[in-house]
């Protein structure tokens, strides 16, 4: 059986990933508590005070995952009923790494305006909003137009990789002697993951003191380099080449690398070439995290020179992969009763995810994905981070 039949296999005899279990036992004593008539009390003192939903519903510790299927994986705009498989998958990470209860919630639009009065309206049942797999810039409008609905909004493809891969670049530079702020990054791929990553290599709205920005950024598109004067850039893209490519380069992704210390691939199978590798400063760091197949196999970026190589995959050393980080962010952030997630929690995060690692060396940047540790440290320096800044609750 290959690999995809067993993957069809397993999801075709579970029917999904995710069931809901009763915390009560069903009972004539306990069904008078947990129904009727008891249940009205609870719902009499919700109606006088809000906050008590926190004290008698299990909002507190429940995120959705909410996708309108326009960015699934490699696979494009699959729609939201098949990317709900993903939207489980995310679901059972959240249970199992943080133990948030989750649910996904897939939408049958994808008009910006419709998301977002959508996730507005279900809002109410949950503690945390996770976006997952929108398209951009559709995904960068929603989340920006839900910041103030009191609860933590999260789109993962943008935060969650950012967050992964600051702290693999962090770890790439203790393992290689290098400086940080010396590094020339290209960034491959310009929609959600890219400009997150972009903005927070730039440490853009975040402190001083709590991030060091890379010397310069070059973000590349399908079209070649951004950069200030070229035609037909949206808001979004037009920000990248107003913020990014300090000597404004032009050209394709090969231009963009002449002389650069890191690329960054967030884009498509097969776009780096031994000649890019080769082309760089002396030993580059090379994350290629295009999924399933990423923009270089490892074996030839190491055999051009590159001296640590991570990708998006298991099977290779320094996976890195987000699942790192939004369980963590989100445990952190409902323990800490926070409204937002804020530029601060993230940096909290990344440098979290990084201190981890103690000895980090050119195969070891990450640790395993699937490190309870990990999630632990992330959830406690995001809750610290939260709560220092004061984007908590009240009650």
């Amino acid at each position: 059986m290959t690999p995809q039949e067993e993957a069809l296999e397993l999801h075709r005899k579970l029917k999904g990933k995710l069931s809901i279990k009763s915390k009560v036992p069903i009972d004539k004593e306990s069904l008078r508590l947990a129904y009727t008539p008891g249940v009205a009390e609870p719902c009499k003192e919700i109606a006088k005070d809000k906050s008590k939903v926190y004290e008698y519903t299990g909002k507190g510790n429940s995120v959705a995952v909410v996708s309108d299927g326009s960015a699934v994986l490699g696979l494009g705009n699959i729609g939201a009923l098949a990317g709900l498989p993903v939207m489980e998958g995310k679901a059972l990470l959240f249970n199992e790494l943080a133990g948030i209860d989750s649910i996904p919630i897939i939408l049958d639009t994808q008009e910006t305006h419709k998301i977002i009065e959508t996730v507005k309206n279900i809002a109410p049942s949950f503690g945390g909003i996770n976006l997952e797999d929108i398209q951009a810039p559709r995904c960068f409008e929603v989340e920006e137009a839900l910041q103030e609905i009191g609860i933590p909004v999260f789109h993962d493809d943008q935060h969650g990789t950012a967050i992964v891969v600051a702290a693999a670049l962090i770890n790439a530079c203790r393992a290689s002697e290098k400086e940080i702020t010396d590094l020339k990054v290209v960034v491959s791929g310009a929609g959600a993951a890219g400009t997150a990553v972009t903005k927070m290599l730039m440490c853009f709205n975040i402190a001083e003191k709590l991030c060091s920005p890379v010397k310069d950024v070059i973000t590349v598109d399908s079209k070649g380099i951004i950069y200030r004067g070229r035609d037909s850039l949206d808001f979004y893209k037009g920000w990248l080449a107003s913020s990014t490519n300090k000597e404004n380069r032009k050209g394709s992704l090969a231009d963009a690398l002449v002389g650069a210390d890191v690329f960054i691939g967030v884009s498509k199978a097969g776009l780096l070439t031994e000649a890019m590798v080769k082309s760089m400063n002396k030993d580059p760091i090379v994350f290629a995290m295009a999924n399933p197949v990423p923009e270089i196999d490892p074996v030839i970026a190491k055999k051009a020179g590159a001296l640590i190589v991570g990708t998006g995959r298991s099977d290779y050393p320094n996976q890195i992969n987000n699942v790192l980080a939004f369980p963590g962010v989100f445990r952190g952030a409902l323990d800490a009763k926070a409204t937002k997630i804020t530029p601060e929690m993230k940096a909290a995060a990344f440098h979290a995810l990084a201190d981890y690692v103690k000895n980090p060396g050119i195969e070891n940047i990450l640790p395993s994905p699937l490190d309870k540790g990990a999630t632990k440290v992330v959830a406690e320096a995001v809750k610290k981070a939260a709560i220092e800044g004061g984007f908590v609750r009240k009650d």
